[in-house]
């Protein structure tokens, strides 16, 4: 399935979160941090660390762990 990922078209597996999806097509860094400009990836993978907000269609701070995936969802990477 084709989602767009910081503005690069990206083969991603369908039935997946969004934050797997990333993660399997090699996107380690979902967010950079507000102090310090650090990356963070996805941890816990079920919603309870927020280490993996992202931006989903224009709507930031979406939990990437638990957006599942659907055909041409556009996706930004966190920034502070």
């Amino acid at each position: 399935m084709a989602i767009t990922i910081d503005g690069v078209a990206t083969e991603v597996p369908a039935d997946e979160t969004l934050a797997a999806a990333m993660l399997q097509s090699g996107r380690l860094d979902l967010r950079i941090t507000p102090i310090g400009g650090k990356p963070r990836s996805a941890y816990c993978m079920m919603g309870v660390c927020f280490e993996c907000l992202v931006t989903v269609d224009d709507q930031p701070n979406q939990q990437a762990c638990m957006t599942p995936v659907r055909p041409g969802m556009r996706v930004e990477r966190g920034r502070p």
